[in-house]
């Protein structure tokens, strides 16, 4: 073969037909948590002092408890906003991967032609739970998304699975 044939050349990436990357919804910044924390402490630490000069010195302890508690669970509600899951589809190939907030990666390479979404959906409060089915594999996807957001998640990747589907589009020009 001489270097002139078309395999022998650089692999040309494919075209990413729909790319996401779904993150649990976290409300409050690291800004707002370190104001939230600052008051929190301010008002237990003036309740604690009304206590202890009424002479209930030990709840001043228990008010310091309960700042310690709410620093860790909102320290553990920011660890576990590390998760996340990517969606992404090729020609080829749609690819999932799925991070735990621990940092373990779970990673599903499926074929496009074979995939099928399948929904859940609640009459009052809308779709539920989205699911990827090929070949009797069933992954559950989009579980960081409320209602409204996976419709519209829904609509993108419906319409690339279907652009995945068509296949590729040859043009000369380009």
């Amino acid at each position: 073969m001489t270097s002139g044939n078309d395999f022998d050349g650089p692999e040309r990436a494919e075209p990413v037909l729909f790319s996401a990357r779904l993150t649990p919804h976290r409300s409050l910044s690291r800004a707002g948590f370190i104001a939230l924390m600052a008051f929190v402490c301010i008002v237990s630490f003036a309740a604690g002092i009304a206590f202890w000069m009424m002479g209930a010195w030990p709840v001043f302890g228990f008010f310091g408890l309960d700042v310690l508690l709410i620093y860790w669970a909102f320290r553990l509600n920011f660890r576990h906003a590390r998760a996340s899951e990517e969606i992404s589809i090729t020609h080829s190939e749609l690819r999932v991967r799925r991070t735990s907030h621990r940092g373990h990666t779970v990673e599903w390479v499926l074929n496009p032609l074979w995939v099928q979404l399948d929904q859940t959906i609640h009459e009052e409060f809308g779709i539920e739970r989205l699911c990827l089915v090929s070949r009797g594999r069933r992954i559950s996807i989009a579980g960081f998304l409320g209602p409204d957001e996976k419709s519209s998640f829904v609509k993108a990747l419906s319409e690339a699975l279907q652009a995945a589907k068509r296949g590729p589009t040859y043009n000369p020009i380009a």
